[in-house]
């Protein structure tokens, strides 16, 4: 029987006010290492697959990723958001071990017939010919050289780039043509790299930013579940800037009333690292994606999500997604603006201020047909 409040003289109680009310389905956990436990229905697909919850064994093994060649003839894709840094882009994988509950990433799964829930996390298509799409689309003479972003979308030093390497055979090909790029990325892996990235960056051709959304290792543990420690990610900026590699920090995402009060000792943190630049973004919940994020929220922090997610739709006007190029990033309101300004704070404080120099095109070369390469790209 439950608990019986303390109620006053004057209030009458009934008998039935205080039997047990119907047990809550407890949803199974995560499966070990996973951000989602479940494959929410694709959303473009005519019929899905929904496991009988009563006939779930517990002893059933876990799944197991899968990975699947990509069949892409093109390698370099090309955005026009305002709000993103560069305007071309490559992504060797589709999908991501790395398992970030949040990941903006997950609806695209839901394109190629899959579930942006653990179908996003197990089922990973790979670009295996990714380096020889990209010495081709550099070799042409309609490439235009600039800033090409290492990844747009999911994350270049997931965990199979480890035994692949097809993200380091891409690096080596700008190399080649020295064409600049900026990496993102949630894994120490990189460090593997920063031999041919500091060779791009003596000709002011490379840059790197380490994301971290929390200090916390048993909260990244369960946001992140396959990415680096952010203790890792913090000496991968040590590393990298050792070589001579401009590195930073990008805190993303901020989500409210979880983690934007680590703001200011993620920039410390990330200072003391020696990061030379530093930027963030907010949490943003498109279409599907809040799914997976609740549902995770609910798992790991039973009672929290009100709040977070109270506190989420102020920074989108009363919503959960803001498609406002001008907004989507950063969110709008008083609330945004405090999330702005202890980031601006932090950044004085640390001189994380201070932008680096910009990337450029200045050393870009091209071969010549069966000869030398040509001299450098004058802008």
């Amino acid at each position: 029987m439950a608990a019986i409040p303390f109620t006053g003289d004057n209030v009458q109680v009934n008998e039935e006010d205080f039997v047990d009310p119907e047990p809550v389905p407890v949803k199974p956990p995560s499966p070990k290492g996973r951000g989602s436990g479940e494959n929410p229905p694709n959303r473009f697909a005519a019929y899905s697959f929904e496991p009988d919850a009563a006939e779930h064994d517990p002893l059933e093994p876990e799944p197991k990723t899968e990975f699947f060649l990509d069949q892409s003839r093109s390698i370099i894709s090309h955005n026009q958001s305002p709000d993103v840094p560069f305007d071309a882009s490559i992504n060797v994988y589709r999908g991501c071990e790395h398992g970030c509950s949040y990941c903006y990433a997950r609806p695209y799964h839901e394109y190629l017939g899959f579930s942006l829930g653990l179908d996003f996390e197990t089922k990973i298509l790979i670009k295996e010919d990714a380096p020889e799409l990209l010495r081709r689309a550099l070799a042409s003479k309609t490439w235009k050289p600039q800033v090409l972003g290492i990844s747009g979308v999911t994350d270049p030093y997931q965990p199979v780039e480890r035994r692949l390497g097809i993200t380091r055979r891409c690096l080596q090909v700008l190399a080649e043509f020295r064409n600049p790029v900026a990496v993102i990325t949630k894994n120490r892996l990189i460090v593997r790299d920063r031999d041919i990235l500091a060779d791009l960056a003596t000709h002011q051709a490379a840059s790197a930013m380490l994301s971290i959304p929390t200090l916390d290792p048993e909260l990244a543990a369960k946001m992140e579940p396959r990415a680096s420690t952010p203790a890792q990610r913090l000496k991968a900026i040590q590393e990298l800037r050792s070589a001579g590699i401009p590195a930073g920090v990008m805190i993303a995402p901020v989500i409210p009333g979880m983690s934007e009060h680590e703001i200011p000792r993620i920039l410390k943190a990330a200072a003391e690292a020696g990061a030379v630049q530093a930027g963030y973004t907010v949490l943003r919940l498109s279409p599907g994606v809040e799914e997976v994020f609740v549902s995770w929220l609910q798992e790991h922090f039973p009672g929290h999500e009100g709040k977070v997610l109270r506190k989420l739709e102020k920074l989108r006007d009363g919503k959960r997604h803001d498609s406002d190029f001008r907004y989507r990033m950063l969110g709008r309101g008083i609330h945004a603006q405090q999330i702005h300004a202890l980031f601006q704070i932090g950044c004085t404080q640390t001189g994380l201020d201070k932008r680096p120099a910009p990337l450029s095109i200045r050393a870009f070369r091209r071969p010549q047909a069966g000869g030398p390469w040509l001299p450098g790209f004058e802008i």
